[in-house]
């Protein structure tokens, strides 16, 4: 389409509507495409890994570079548009519908310094590129378990990753952001230059802008041991009571999960898994092997194993450890930060989300501490003295989409009620929901930080979104206190 008729057709389509040179001057000041609803493209740019939910803007900027995004939030604060933001669409909580949405999946830049050992990146990147490039230097970051999931989303929301308890929250290792504010100003934010916006940021950032860039250390591992040993439901209480004595004598250089799953009887997936329901322990060890080993070894006493694969591994094989899904789906999730939790109430979320549930849950438990506990940084991370997280998710199928989301969140209030007594909050990283918005928004925003600190992120967002331009997100930084989030 030509620029002109873009800008002819776009307004019927837009509530408000759209000043037709105003677009017209949008689209000839970026680099990317700008798409409106009917433009080939549209429908594929709007779209992420999130298919509970899909932006529905009036006006999409594939931004190539940091000027596009400028562009963008100028004409959107001119027009009088919310802002919505996404690169790969794991994280969507809140759809924007009628505003603009800025895709920066195109701004895909990965730098690493490996004399400095740092890495730069671009808005759009994913962890898989970053472990990729610093690999060759023996370097790694603080990646999350999935390669394909955007670095800077999850780093906002503070990073809980492969290395957690032996270096802490990604957000800790940030040295400096490119941020563009509401105002559309482009900023570059170091701890020394502005730490009270940059450290909000970190941990507590959705909401107060676009980012562009970021840069952060990287860590001197090459290898490590670690795999999964995975247990049948005959032995999962007794599994699950192993792995919680375990986690308390466990060093700082070991992080681990454990997973419940009950696979459904399908043909698709391997013989091992069908109809079954798995304690899948997930281990990611920086020692030796031959200290994994002694370490482990009071879980492998449990009994027989359907499977153990750990072993020492370069660290570029360190997504095999959690094996994450990489096709889209339709989703939804919650989660809980644990002060402490006990076998019996462990024992009660696995016999809530087995086979005899309502629908498929799959159930992880992060064993935290550590360095996560560490104040160290000029980050917000919210509840750092929590010991574990609960999460909880469960794929959304069937045709009545309401019907199926209804009975998900019944089910995961019921499973999260059973760990109430060592709930300090929630985790940002951990809220996967993409079922637009959450009538308990507000509570989960606060749910984030303690009273004080979200108190102080608001009034920041105050300070520097006025209008709440950037409101797409139930945990931003910025919800005012007692405020919902709306869409």
């Amino acid at each position: 389409m030509e620029i002109n008729d873009r800008a002819q057709t776009a307004a019927p389509q837009t509530a408000p509507a759209l000043d037709p040179a105003a677009l017209t001057a949008l689209v000839r000041g970026v680099r990317g495409p700008v798409l409106v609803p009917g433009d080939d493209g549209y429908d594929a740019e709007r779209s992420g890994f999130q298919l509970a939910a899909r932006h529905r803007p009036a006006v999409v900027v594939a931004a190539e570079r940091a000027e596009d995004v400028v562009a963008a939030v100028r004409f959107a604060r001119d027009q009088g548009l919310p802002v919505a933001v996404q690169a790969t669409g794991h994280g969507l909580s809140t759809a924007t519908d009628g505003g603009l949405l800025i895709s920066t999946r195109r701004m895909a830049g990965v730098r690493v310094d490996p004399a400095a050992g740092t890495a730069r990146v671009e808005a759009g990147a994913v962890w898989g590129q970053v472990v990729e490039a610093a690999a060759p230097h023996g370097l790694a970051p603080l990646n999350g378990s999935s390669p394909g999931v955007g670095v800077v989303s999850y780093t906002l929301g503070g990073g809980v990753g492969v290395l957690a308890r032996t270096y802490g929250y990604a957000a800790d290792h940030v040295r400096s952001v490119d941020l563009v504010t509401a105002d559309g100003r482009q900023r570059h934010l170091t701890a020394e230059r502005d730490p009270e916006l940059f450290g909000a940021l970190l941990g507590g950032g959705h909401g107060l802008g676009v980012v562009t860039a970021m840069e952060f250390a990287l860590m001197p591992v090459a290898r490590i041991y670690g795999g999964q040993l995975v247990f049948g439901e005959e032995r999962i209480d007794e599994a699950l009571a192993a792995y919680l004595r375990w986690t308390e004598t466990v060093p700082d250089e070991l992080t681990s999960s454990v997973a419940l799953i009950a696979y459904p009887d399908l043909p698709q997936l391997p013989a091992p898994l069908r109809g079954r329901h798995l304690a899948q322990i997930r281990i990611a060890y920086t020692g030796s092997a031959e200290d994994g080993e002694r370490l482990v070894a009071p879980l492998r006493a449990v009994g027989p194993r359907v499977s153990d694969d750990l072993r020492e591994m370069r660290y570029e094989e360190s997504h095999t450890i959690h094996r994450d899904p990489s096709d889209p789906h339709a989703y939804d999730g919650d989660n809980a930060l644990l002060g402490g939790l006990d076998a019996a109430a462990l024992r009660r979320v696995a016999a809530l989300t087995g086979p005899a549930a309502p629908v498929m849950c799959v159930v992880q438990l992060n064993h935290l501490g550590g360095a996560l506990a560490a104040s160290g940084g000029p980050g917000t991370v919210g509840h750092r003295a929590a010991r574990y997280a609960l999460r909880l998710l469960s794929p959304l199928t069937g045709a009545d989409a309401d019907a199926a989301l209804a009975t998900v969140r019944v089910l995961h209030a019921e499973a999260l009620a059973a760990v109430e007594p060592w709930r300090l909050g929630r985790s940002v990283n951990f809220l996967f929901g993409g079922h637009g918005q959450r009538p308990d928004a507000a509570e989960v925003a606060r749910s984030v930080h303690d009273a004080e600190e979200h108190r102080r992120l608001a009034a920041l967002k105050a300070a520097h979104d006025p209008d709440d331009a950037f409101r797409f997100h139930p945990a931003g930084a910025a919800t005012p206190v007692g405020e919902p989030v709306v869409a």
